[in-house]
């Protein structure tokens, strides 16, 4: 029998009765978990399932993905949306939130009221929004105030002054890649349970300037453009999906991470 729309139907009754006596302790780490190119129409429990598997569903703080048409996404290219409102429904009934990645660089007069409905409407304590331009985040965070803010990881905070400005502003931020291999940076950051650091790492682990993510906030407005790649303009070997050992950051006082999931090709993640 297909349980993917119950994240509870696989669960004995003595496994009820036991869990309503002696409530688990909180997860040591939590995930958040891409939903990027999952088709609308797959029940989105059935695409844990099938993709992420092996994560506890307790583990699983939220998931990101497209849900409604907006210009104000960026990061990937939006060509159809990727949650539904019955998958976010069912993710929120279940404790689960989404993060909207409204993480365009650029933000138009008129086009935050534009976007009013949709943030309306995902309103709520556990639900996210990723942002890479500060000033719709004081935007959001004024008139949403449910919303957790996240700073993208386009905002490219490398540094422990960046950081500690960041959290002026968001209520936390997803750092670069690379930083996952620099452990003594990592030591002295001082706010590290407001830190999401990847779980592993596609082709922006060894991009040297990140042409994408610009051409696409222009693309995703629906005015033309054209992608771009810092591949094209300067080569760099490409490590594939890099999975990170998890235990070394845990034993530095991290526990929220970033999941992606590779690509065919194998050569990046979405």
């Amino acid at each position: 029998m297909d349980t993917g729309d119950d994240p509870q139907a696989s669960v004995s009754e003595e496994e009820r009765v036991f869990t309503k006596a002696k409530p688990l302790p909180p997860p040591t780490v939590t995930y958040t978990i891409s939903a990027r190119s999952k088709a609308p129409d797959t029940p989105v429990f059935a695409f844990l399932r099938y993709y992420y598997g092996n994560v506890p569903l307790r583990e699983i703080d939220s998931l990101f993905g497209f849900a409604e048409s907006s210009t104000l996404y960026g990061g990937r290219m939006f060509e159809q949306r990727e949650l539904s409102v019955r998958d976010i429904f069912q993710l929120n009934n279940a404790g689960i939130g989404i993060r909207l990645p409204m993480s365009n660089h650029y933000v138009e007069r008129g086009e935050y009221e534009k976007n009013l409905p949709l943030l309306k409407k995902y309103h709520r304590q556990g639900n996210a929004v990723i942002v890479t331009n500060d000033d719709l985040a004081r935007r959001i965070q004024q008139d949403f105030p449910d919303y957790h803010i996240d700073a993208s990881v386009i905002k490219n905070i490398n540094t422990h002054r960046k950081i500690n400005e960041a959290l002026k502003l968001y209520d936390s931020l997803v750092l670069p890649m690379r930083l996952n291999e620099d452990f003594d940076f990592l030591e002295k950051i001082e706010a590290k349970d407001s830190i999401i650091l990847f779980a592993n790492a596609g082709c922006a682990l060894t991009c040297p300037s990140k042409l994408c993510y610009v051409s696409i906030s222009k693309m995703n407005k629906g005015k033309g453009g054209k992608f771009q790649c810092s591949q094209l303009f300067k080569e760099r070997e490409l490590e594939g999906m890099v999975d990170f050992p998890l235990q070394p950051y845990i034993d530095r006082g991290f526990h929220r991470f970033k999941l992606l999931r590779a690509r065919a090709s194998g050569l990046t993640g979405h």
